[in-house]
C-alpha cells in the first residue's frame, strides 16, 4: 500500500514528509528509502518511537528519518510545515475526526497532499472483536466512507483519488493465514507487537474483510486554499 500511493504522488526529494501514527517506522523507512525525502513519524506511542529510531539508524537512515512521541490532535509543528502527509491505519484509534483532519491541514502547506489508507465501517454488521487496531468496541472508531469523504472536505481538503482496495486486503489477509498455518508466524512481525491475540486478530480480520463489516480505503486529497 505504501508504495502503491507513493508512486500516484512521486514525493520530491526535497519535500519535508509528515507520517502521522508512524507506529514502528515501517512506511516513514519506505518513504525515506525509495524516494530519499526527509520524513517525521508522529507516535502516541513512546515505545514504537524508540523501535522506529533504532530501525532506522540499523538502517543507516538516521539523517533521512526522525521521529517525536506525540499527539496527533496536537502536534508539536508549525503551521505549513510540510509538503506531504501520510497516514495508514491511524484514524480507526481516533474519535475525533474533525479535529484529527483539521490539524492535519494546519501542518500542510497549502495545495500539499494528504495520503491516507485506513479502515472504515463496512455494510455488513458490527465488527468481530479483537482486531489488530482494537481488542474491543471501546476503542475502535470507524466511520463510513461517506462519513470520512464529508469530514475531509469539511475540514478543507479536496479529494482527488478515493480507491476502495478492499479486495487487495482479503487477498492479503488470506495469504498471511495460510502462511501462519504452515509455517507459523515470521521471526518478526506485526504479531510480537500484538501478542499472543495475533492469531484471533487475524482470524477476525479475515472474517470482517469478507463479510463486508470493513472495507479498506486509498485516498489521496490536496490541502485546498
Amino acid at each position: 500500500a505504501t508504495m502503491e500511493m507513493a508512486r500516484e504522488i512521486i514525493p520530491d526529494s526535497s519535500w519535508q514528509v509528515l507520517d502521522v501514527g508512524s507506529g514502528i517506522g515501517g512506511p516513514s523507512r519506505s518513504l525515506a528509502l525509495e524516494f530519499g525525502c526527509r520524513v517525521t513519524g508522529i507516535d502516541l506511542s513512546a515505545e514504537y518511537c524508540q523501535v522506529a529510531g533504532l530501525l532506522a539508524r540499523r538502517l543507516g537512515l538516521e539523517n533521512l528519518v526522525s521521529y517525536v512521541n506525540g499527539n496527533a490532535l496536537r502536534m508539536p509543528f508549525e503551521d505549513g510545515s510540510f509538503d506531504l502527509l501520510w497516514t495508514q491505519h491511524m484514524a480507526m484509534n481516533i474519535a475525533d475526526k474533525d479535529s484529527l483532519y483539521r490539524e492535519m491541514r494546519r501542518v500542510l502547506k497549502p495545495g500539499g497532499r494528504l495520503a491516507i489508507y485506513d479502515v472504515l465501517q463496512g455494510e455488513g454488521g458490527q465488527v468481530c472483536f479483537p482486531v489488530p487496531w482494537a481488542r474491543e468496541p471501546a476503542n475502535s472508531f470507524l466511520t463510513t466512507p461517506q462519513q470520512m469523504r464529508s469530514t475531509l472536505e469539511c475540514a478543507g481538503f479536496e479529494i482527488l483519488t478515493w480507491r476502495d482496495v478492499t479486495e487487495t486486503g482479503r487477498s492479503w489477509f488470506r495469504h498471511l493465514g495460510e502462511k501462519i498455518r504452515t509455517e507459523g508466524p515470521s521471526p518478526l512481525g506485526i504479531h510480537l507487537l500484538l501478542g499472543p491475540d495475533f492469531k484471533v486478530m487475524a482470524q477476525n480480520q479475515v472474517r470482517n474483510l469478507e463479510e463486508n463489516r470493513i472495507v479498506l480505503i486509498e485516498a489521496i486529497a490536496r490541502r485546498a486554499g
